[in-house]
């Protein structure tokens, strides 16, 4: 392959572009890719106090919503109606409650305050907009975190545009988005063992899954963590209860049609739990999927299987 690349940090995460390709023409869209990410966070970060996303959470409302902010908003409230609200915008207050009220490397990791349950409303009656004005009004409380659904977003488009020059792949923090013609060969993308809560050593993969196009995506409840009133937390909620998910489920990866489609099945399996979720994912023919229980129990789908690379 002959392949251009880059990389940056992005959405609080790390980013990586690859496109098949040496025109210009790629040459510098590949290059624009790290400002085209800065732009949408600008819009889709709330923790950026003049952010569109931060502007509506401050004041209940956007008179008028730009095409960022209202695709990925939409996004959201899909994903919350295709996930019977298990994955909804609307935890941001509990997620602060939990101790996730700054970015991840400012979170305090020993705060002794104990977690609040915070109530999560229905996506579909606490976000009310009107299309032809393009406004967004939130019910009274309700606040929006737009984070993994804004990351799936962006890989997703990111690699439709590198995909007009040749086939491309976009990784936003684990969600990744293939795009183009298909490759001269799949593209190969480690599946991560996430061992143990709180073990120091890194573990080899658990699988290579060789993919040629759509998304990929793993949510996980062993990285984005800290204790919070003696008791462990992490960023994962479940709207149900207004805290963190406590599921037997430490990490679920999904294979999907897209980034944001595999980004949001993998929230869902993980917040329902081996038992539920596997059946949620299976009842979904176009997403396949790797669980990792918290007892070190590995779960892989029939359709995942066929994905893997085998010796």
């Amino acid at each position: 392959m002959t392949m251009l690349t880059v990389e940056f940090r992005a959405m609080g995460s790390r980013a990586r572009a690859l496109v098949d390709s040496s025109s210009d023409s790629a040459r510098r869209a590949i290059a624009a890719l790290p400002a085209w990410f800065e732009a949408r966070e600008q819009c889709l970060s709330r923790f950026r106090c003049d952010s569109a996303l931060s502007r509506l959470n401050a004041t209940g409302e956007l008179a008028f919503a730009d095409d960022v902010l209202w695709s990925v908003v939409d996004a959201a409230l899909a994903g919350a109606e295709s996930t019977g609200g298990i994955v909804t915008p609307t935890v941001l207050p509990a997620l602060e409650a939990a101790g996730y009220d700054r970015s991840f490397e400012r979170v305090n990791a020993t705060d002794m305050e104990p977690a609040l349950a915070i109530a999560c409303p229905p996506a579909a009656e606490a976000v009310r907009r009107t299309p032809g004005a393009r406004s967004i009004h939130l019910g009274p409380g309700v606040r929006l975190d737009l984070g993994g659904v804004a990351k799936g977003w962006c890989a997703d488009h990111a690699a439709r545009a590198l995909g007009r020059f040749g086939a491309s792949l976009v990784d936003v923090g684990g969600d990744i988005a293939m795009a183009g013609p298909l490759p001269r060969e799949p593209w190969p993308i480690a599946i991560g063992d996430p061992g143990p809560i709180g073990s120091a050593k890194a573990a080899e993969p658990l699988a290579l899954a060789l993919l040629s196009a759509g998304g990929i995506a793993t949510s996980g409840r062993d990285f984005r963590r800290w204790t919070r009133g003696g008791g462990s937390a992490h960023h994962i909620i479940d709207p149900r209860t207004g805290r963190p998910a406590d599921t037997d489920v430490l990490a679920a990866t999904v294979i999907g049609p897209s980034a944001l489609a595999a980004e949001i099945a993998a929230k869902c399996v993980l917040v329902l739990g081996s038992d539920a979720g596997w059946r949620w994912v299976e009842a979904q023919p176009a997403l396949a999927t790797l669980l990792v229980k918290a007892d070190g129990t590995v779960l892989r789908s029939p359709r995942m299987e066929r994905h893997l690379w085998r010796e």
